[in-house]
């Protein structure tokens, strides 16, 4: 049986590295590019899922941004 399921990823750099983190579940990669770290956690992802039973009731993160007011 096969299924399709959207998750949220956020793609960072850290140093010269790129970070991939799902938002929804506790699954992320890296690569030295940004499209290499988007497939290396597709596949750690993919690899989770097949142990891991999707839950009845997914829920979305909200993701925002904030206006932060710094002292300089």
């Amino acid at each position: 049986m096969s299924a399709q399921l959207s998750v949220t990823v956020v793609v960072s750099r850290e140093d010269d590295r790129f970070v991939a983190q799902c938002l929804e579940v506790d699954v992320s990669s890296f690569g030295d590019t940004q499209a290499e770290a988007l497939a290396m956690v597709t596949e750690a992802l993919e690899l989770w899922f097949e142990d891991t039973p999707i839950p009845d009731h997914f829920s979305r993160p909200v993701v925002t941004t904030v206006d932060l007011h710094l002292s300089a």
